[in-house]
Parts: C-alpha cells; sequence; structure tokens
C-alpha cells in the first residue's frame, strides 16, 4: 500500500512539473546558467578546475527544472555553493573601477529578491568580493595581445545532436563567454539577459540536428560580430549545398553578376557579366534576405550582404527558377546548382599589379597584393608621385607600419585598446595608445587617398587607422565590416567551432570601430550601372578628388 501511494504521489509531482509553463521553466534555466557561469568565473575552488564544471550543469539542471519555489531553489543553490568548498576572504580584490569599461558588466541579477533569498543574496555578494585573483583553469589571456583562449573546454565530438541537458550546456557556455569577456556586449543592439530568454526554448525544444545547428547559428549570429562565423554541415545542408556557377553583389535588393566560378557551366545557362536576378523559385531577392538574417553574422548591415553569398541562388536541387534582367529585357529562365567541387580550380583572374603610376602622375597601390619586404622599394618609386591612393578593398599584409613611416614626419598615436580584466570577469581595461611612423625628414608630401568598403576587415581596418594618421589624407568608399582585433576561439559541444572579437579597437580620442567599422569621408558605392560598364567608380572618384585641386584635405 506505501509503495502504491508513493508511486501517486511521484506521479502527482510529474504530471505538476509538467504543466508548469515554459516560460517559468525558461526563466528558471535562464537563472541557473548565470549562476553557472558566475561560479565557473568567479568562485575560487571552481576556477582551479577541481570540478568536472560541465557535469555540474548536466546533472544538476534537471534538479534545478523540477524546483518551483524561491525559497526551494535558493536552498538548493545555497547548499550547492557550500559544497564547492570555502571562499577565503580576498585582500587583492578591490573595487574601485578605474579607467575601465564597466557598462560590459551587469551582476545586478545576484542581488534580485524575486528570485533568491535574502540569505542565497549574501552568499553571492561574498563570492563576487572575494572572487578568484590567480589563474583560472577555464579562460585565460595570450601573451601581448591580452585577448581570451579558452583551452580546457569539453568539445564532446560526437554530439551532432546531443542530449537536451548538453544542448542547454552549449548555449550557456556561449552566454557567459560572451557575456564575461565579449568586448562589445554592450554594443550587440539587444539585451543580452532577454537573448538568453529567447534561446533556451530554441535549444531545448529542437527536434532535430538541423534545427539545434540553426539554433547554434542563430545564437552567434546575435552578437553581430563579423568575426563570428559558424559553419557545420548541418548548417550547409540548411542553405543548400547546390551553388550557382557565378559569383554576385547584391546591390538594391538585386542580385548582379561580378564573375564566375566557371566559365563553361555560366555559358551552359547563358548567364552574362551584368545579369540581375530579380527573384529566386518566385520569391524576391529582399524575402529571401529577410528570411535568412537571422542566421548570417555581420557587424553591420552592408557586411550581412556581403555574406549572403551562400543564400540567395543555393539549394538542395540541381537547377532553380529566376526572373532576371539584361539589357532591361526582363525574362526568366531554369539555371542550374552544382557541387562547389564541380566547379574545378576558381576561375584565375588576370593577375592584378601591386602598384602602378595613374595618368597624371598618381601612384596606385593594391594592399592586398603588396609584400612587406617590397614595401620600400615601391614607396621609393611613388615619392615623387602628385597622389597616392592606397587600395584596402582587400586583406593586406602586414606593411602598415612601413607605410606610416614613409608618409609621417613623426610618431602618430593611432589606436588603443581595451583587454578584458580576468581577475574581475565583465570589466575591460583600456591599454595605452599605440603608434606608427617614425621621425622622417623627408615625409610624402602629395595627397593620399584610402579605399575601403564592406570588405574591408579586420587587419585592413586597422591598416585603414595607421594610414589615417598621414596628412592630407581623405578616405573614399563605404563603411567596412566593423570587426577589427584579434579574435578569440569558442568551442562548443560536437567541437563545433566559431569566433568573437577578442579584445576593444578605439581611436586614440574614444571613438569606436566595431560594429561602425571605418567612416570614409567621401561616400561611394558600386552602382548596378557603373559594374555593368565595368567602371570601378571609388576608384574614379579617388582620381576626381586629386585633381579637384579646390577640395580641402585633412
Amino acid at each position: 500500500m506505501k509503495k502504491t501511494i508513493s508511486i501517486f504521489i511521484f506521479l502527482l509531482f510529474t504530471c505538476s512539473t509538467y504543466s508548469q509553463s515554459t516560460a517559468h521553466d525558461s526563466e528558471k534555466i535562464a537563472t541557473f546558467c548565470k549562476l553557472w557561469g558566475f561560479l565557473k568565473y568567479y568562485h575560487p575552488v571552481v576556477a582551479t578546475g577541481k570540478f568536472d564544471w560541465d557535469n555540474e550543469f548536466t546533472t544538476r539542471i534537471k534538479i534545478v527544472r523540477l524546483l518551483h519555489s524561491k525559497k526551494e531553489i535558493s536552498n538548493y543553490y545555497s547548499a550547492w555553493i557550500k559544497d564547492l568548498g570555502e571562499v577565503k576572504k580576498c585582500k587583492e580584490c578591490s573595487f574601485t573601477i578605474t579607467d575601465s569599461i564597466k557598462y560590459n558588466l551587469n551582476l545586478s541579477w545576484l542581488t534580485d529578491t524575486s528570485i533568491f533569498t535574502n540569505s542565497l543574496i549574501n552568499q553571492l555578494l561574498y563570492v563576487q568580493q572575494n572572487r578568484n585573483q590567480g589563474k583560472n583553469y577555464y579562460v585565460e589571456q595570450k601573451p601581448y595581445i591580452g585577448n581570451t583562449a579558452f583551452e580546457n573546454e569539453k568539445t564532446y565530438t560526437d554530439s551532432a545532436f546531443p542530449s537536451k541537458e548538453l544542448r542547454l550546456l552549449s548555449l550557456s557556455r556561449y552566454w557567459n563567454i560572451i557575456n564575461y569577456f565579449y568586448p562589445y556586449k554592450y554594443r550587440i543592439g539587444q539585451n543580452w539577459d532577454s537573448v538568453l530568454i529567447e534561446m533556451i526554448p530554441k535549444f531545448r525544444d529542437s527536434k532535430d540536428t538541423i534545427a539545434y545547428h540553426l539554433a547554434m547559428l542563430e545564437l552567434i549570429t546575435k552578437i553581430n560580430d563579423s568575426h563570428a562565423g559558424f559553419v557545420t554541415k548541418y548548417t550547409n545542408q540548411y542553405f543548400g549545398l547546390k551553388w550557382a556557377p557565378f559569383r554576385f553583389k547584391i546591390i538594391d535588393n538585386k542580385a548582379i553578376v561580378t564573375g564566375f566560378y566557371n566559365d563553361s557551366l555560366c555559358g551552359r545557362d547563358d548567364i552574362q557579366y551584368g545579369d540581375v536576378f530579380l527573384k529566386v523559385n518566385g520569391r524576391t531577392i529582399e524575402d529571401i534576405i529577410k528570411e535568412k538574417s537571422a542566421y548570417i553574422g555581420a557587424s553591420n548591415y552592408p557586411t550581412k550582404l556581403r555574406n549572403m553569398s551562400y543564400v540567395i541562388l543555393n539549394g538542395q536541387t540541381d537547377s532553380v527558377n529566376v526572373i532576371f534582367e539584361r539589357n532591361g529585357v526582363v525574362a526568366e529562365k531554369i539555371i542550374h546548382r552544382y557541387d562547389f567541387d564541380k566547379f574545378g580550380n576558381k576561375r584565375k583572374e588576370e593577375k592584378e599589379d601591386v602598384y602602378k603610376i595613374l595618368d597624371g602622375n598618381i601612384g596606385y597601390v593594391n594592399m592586398g597584393e603588396l609584400e612587406l619586404k617590397e614595401t620600400d622599394k615601391i614607396l621609393a618609386k611613388l615619392k615623387d608621385t602628385k597622389a597616392i591612393i592606397f587600395d584596402v578593398r582587400n586583406y593586406p599584409k602586414g606593411t602598415l607600419y612601413k607605410i606610416a613611416e614613409f608618409l609621417n614626419i613623426g610618431r602618430k598615436a593611432f589606436v588603443k585598446f581595451t583587454q578584458p580584466d580576468i581577475s574581475y570577469p565583465g570589466l575591460f581595461h583600456y591599454t595605452a595608445p599605440y603608434f606608427c611612423g617614425k621621425k622622417n625628414k623627408t615625409p610624402y608630401s602629395g595627397k593620399v587617398i584610402l579605399l575601403f568598403n564592406e570588405t574591408s576587415q579586420s587587419h585592413a581596418e586597422f591598416t585603414l587607422m595607421a594610414l589615417q594618421t598621414a596628412p592630407n589624407v581623405i578616405g573614399i568608399g563605404s563603411q567596412t565590416a566593423g570587426a577589427d582585433g584579434n579574435v578569440s576561439l569558442i568551442t562548443l559541444p560536437g567541437n563545433y567551432k566559431t569566433y568573437m572579437t577578442g579584445i576593444g579597437v578605439f581611436y586614440p580620442d574614444g571613438r569606436e570601430t566595431q560594429r561602425i567599422g571605418i567612416v570614409p569621408d567621401i561616400e561611394v558605392k558600386a552602382t548596378i550601372k557603373g559594374i555593368r560598364l565595368k567602371q570601378d567608380e571609388v576608384l574614379d572618384k579617388a582620381i576626381e578628388v586629386i585633381n579637384n585641386t579646390g577640395l580641402t584635405f585633412n
């Protein structure tokens, strides 16, 4: 009889548990994720790596989801914290926050009386006040630059679609890394606590592998960082592994052909340079962009459009219906799609000149082709030109310091960084400014033009910041990718990799570059008309500016 009553009580309790609202369940999971991450990075004993902290998550979250009242939950958390071991008084732990970006730090939830008892709040505040000050097993800073490294995270290699608990661990691991160590959390554009609540059901309730991988991709996309890519075979399956055999650029919600992956395959379907695609399988380009936007990571919208190249025309089938425009005539046809490896070697473009002297004694340097070892020699050849155009619509090769020395009369501050404070997770501190240039009695005396657009990312943006220190300089083009600074690798369960920008990058006066990018003095964007005429409208504008003697340079 007692056994029967026990079974009845268990079933009644279980039914009660399952009948609770998913919203309440999400709130409990969110609080648990925050607490787990806080203890991981703040608790001195946990920080030694003594515990299997992932196992603590996957085991305890099952219990937490069965708890109901504030008192039950608080008592459980309180006992957990006590079991972790003694937290000794910290003499080095300062509460004076100076010269730091403190608005990235948000621990207000520690004192939320709607979810924690006063007793537990006091425990949590004690941990904060006596936080870990030594090495942390789960995070370290790389030498010199100071971005974070997360070397000791378990990979769970065979976990393409793991258990519910492990999926939530994946969410919590990523969320907490961003919460404490992403220098631009405050620039994301959405409250990071709200992101956690929003994403919990998508991780918890994923029905299959692709749904889970899309949840990871959507989460990573939410930090709005052009460095934060995430690709798996399952995300590729979602977007489609069949490619159209040409490159394109999105302008005015249309896709214009700008090059070919394979000439003969494009010829098969009569694809021509400058063709403008309006619809794919009956859907406008704009509609496809809106549908897929949540899965395309970028710091800003122009860069998101840049990254749409494998979304607009990719699919699962060998052919696709398109509506396109050529020479003012709109037509409809079927074009073929292929596995990317069917294109063979990518069509080699005609090798671009590293440098040249244009009409009117104007120097031009392709920064993506310029090697460090040849920089001095080429700059010497351009010394007597009336202007030099440095084209940074590419990825430079570490030549910025030599060029800055050529352009400047002396040292110039061009950048400062923020680095994470491992001893107070969530805080970041400014470095001193970094300099380029050196004493030069005969610096370049001509005009300097910098060309850039959304393809200018990371080291390209860093290079632009250095070259902007030159006198007589003007930037022409459009907003860059807005992702400068060394990256940090993040490993998620399943051994899936993603990145984040690991340090903050600022001008010496504190102006930001993340998401904003490098801002041109004169904005010029490629147009459909210009592409069709094979005009480089940005370069043309630079030449016009150089020849306009009435224009004042910086």
